[in-house]
Parts: C-alpha cells; structure tokens; sequence
C-alpha cells in the first residue's frame, strides 16, 4: 500500500475502487476477502443443481468475509474470514467469524454439503470469539481430528455471544433487550445457509459453548431441537442468572435449561444430544452437571459426561477434552459430507 502513494493519481482511484468493491457486504473496509461460496470455495464451476431428493443446501447469497488468519498444520493453509452480520429477524449486529475445513475446498467434495457447528465463548464473549483465535487453535485441531477420522469435517461459525461486556444476556431474548437468542438460532445460521454447502437436516447442525456460552448451547438445544440435533456444553451454567431477568420470571422460566428438558421429554422428542465437559477442578460446576444428567439424562435427552483429569474452568480444558473422546461421540450422532 505504501507503493501506491508514489503512483500516478489515476492508479490510486482504481486501487480504492478495488478495496471497496471487496468489501462490498462484509460490514468490514480493509482488502483480503474471502469468498466461501462459488467456484473458488471448491464448487464446481458449471455443476448442475442438486437433485430435489438432495440433503444438499447450496449457498443463497454468498459475501466477502475479511480474512481474519490462516490455519496452519491440518488446516492447510486454510483461512478464517469475519464479517458484521445484521440480523434481520433479530435485529441486532455484530461479529461473526467462520471457517471451513480443508475437505470443503476439495473437488472430490464440490457438490457435498458439510455439517456446521457453531462455537460460543465464554465470559461477556465480547468484543471477539476466542475460539477464532490462536491460542486454543480450535480450527487446527478439528482439521487434525478430521484428518485422523476421530472427528466429523465441520464448518465451524463463532459470533459474539453479547452485545457488550457489560452484562449477560444467557444468549437469551431477555424482554427490552437486544434479542441475542433470535440473532444466536436464527440470523447466525441464515449467514451460515447464505455463504456455505450445508445440509438441510438437523443431523448436520450442532452447538458448542463454554461457561456462559455453554449455557446457551445446552438452551439453544432443548430450545431449538429442529435447528440442532447435539450441544457441547462446556462448564456451563445449568439456569439463567443474567441480572437483566429481573421483573420477567415467565420468560425467564421460558429459557431455563431444566424447564426445556421437562418438556422435551414430556412431549417425546425429538431426540437430542448434550455432550457435557468438565475438569475435575471445577468444584462448583460439575456436581450441577451431574444432578441435571441424573434428572433429565433419559428418554429423548441423551447425555454424555467428559471429564478431563486435573482440567480446569478454562479452554485448554474443553479443547482436550473434544480430542479425547467427545468429538467422537459427536460426529458418531451427526451427518456429513454428503452429496
């Protein structure tokens, strides 16, 4: 960029009129996009239209995502884009990152739509998801486990879990508040459906949390069973405690965990899935873990406990834990790829 202040004027117009076409719809103004839909996402170029029989979703209206870094070792080299995403059913904006394995760019898998799991953080799990990050490389992991066969190839999706860092929001439509449970089950996977090959079955759809974030996962599921099929709930809390509850018991009853499991197994179904991790540090969060499994861990509510050995609260915990045995259980429960 440094180069083009030394280039003729006209050059200069032209450079700036490329940076902003490509970043047309990402909510983002800097260069390097990424394009997960079309020919160079590893669709094939003139590939006929799946068969109407076809689990087969292709993308609806792809955008340029701004490349955020590359995964590295199994990952291929393959990139994580981030956009701002509006949410028209919720309302509200904010980021989201994405990723998608090395077996989605390949030609063998051009007309097969891949199985998608949204990743929550924990904390305020704002202004960023750290699972898009370096530090607890989860992209290179699940590439790795993929690889190895112990792991599904996922499309992985991290939004903000809040609005802010201020307050919890239980990924929940607290009553007078941004509706952060619309935006987290509705408007993050229409991004998912609009920019990647997925699958039009529960099957292929599952979501991971931790803490906080591990609380609207194991809610987005009992809530929302005919979006997800299985939750990964990572240390979570087991019933809403955002102090924005106060004054709305009914909805708040409306979002409890406990509440949803009665009435998932009350009515039969349909069947879900909750893979449960907990160190064995953490005191105060796994006797809760294991008194709802105790409760509710029957008929159409299957459970599973990870325990990791020594682990604490924290994310080095659950990303060991996903690689020794809970992704198995996972993908063994989910579907995908498939043409």
């Amino acid at each position: 960029m440094r180069k083009a202040l030394f280039t003729p004027v006209i050059a200069l117009i032209a450079l700036t009129v490329l940076v902003c076409a490509a970043g047309c719809g990402t909510g983002t103004s800097q260069a390097s996009p990424v394009r997960f839909g079309g020919p160079q996402a590893g669709a094939a170029l003139h590939a006929p239209p799946p068969d109407k029989r076809s689990l087969v979703q292709l993308p609806t209206h792809p955008i340029d995502f701004e490349e955020e870094r590359r995964v590295g070792g199994a990952g291929e080299d393959t990139p994580i884009g981030v956009t701002t995403l509006h949410g028209r059913k919720s309302g509200f904006t904010g980021k989201v990152w994405v990723w998608a394995p090395p077996e989605y760019y390949e030609r063998r898998n051009a007309d097969k739509g891949f199985p998608v799991m949204v990743a929550l953080p924990g904390s305020y799990g704002y202004p960023r998801n750290y699972w898009a990050g370096s530090r607890f490389e989860l992209a290179e992991h699940l590439a790795q486990w993929s690889k190895d066969g112990t792991s599904l190839p996922f499309i992985v999706v991290m939004p903000v879990l809040n609005p802010n860092d201020k307050q919890y929001y239980d990924g929940s439509d607290i009553p007078g508040q941004p509706k952060i449970g619309t935006w987290l089950s509705q408007d993050v996977p229409d991004l998912v459906r609009q920019n990647f090959r997925t699958l039009k079955t529960r099957d292929a759809w599952a979501i991971m949390g931790s803490s906080s974030g591990g609380f609207a996962a194991l809610k987005n599921v009992l809530q929302n069973p005919g979006t997800f099929k299985v939750a990964i709930a990572n240390g979570p809390d087991i019933v809403p405690d955002s102090p924005l509850w106060k004054g709305h018991d009914r909805e708040k009853r409306a979002n409890n965990p406990e509440v949803l499991a009665r009435r998932l197994i009350a009515r039969g179904g349909p069947k879900v899935y909750v893979a449960f991790q907990d160190g064995s540090e953490e005191a105060t969060v796994l006797p809760k873990v294991r008194k709802f499994i105790a409760r509710y861990g029957h008929g159409p509510l299957r459970t599973r406990l990870q325990i990791v050995p020594g682990g604490t609260h924290s994310g080095e915990t659950y990303v060991r834990g996903l690689g020794e045995g809970t992704m198995r259980w996972v993908s063994a429960r989910m579907r995908g790829p498939l043409r």
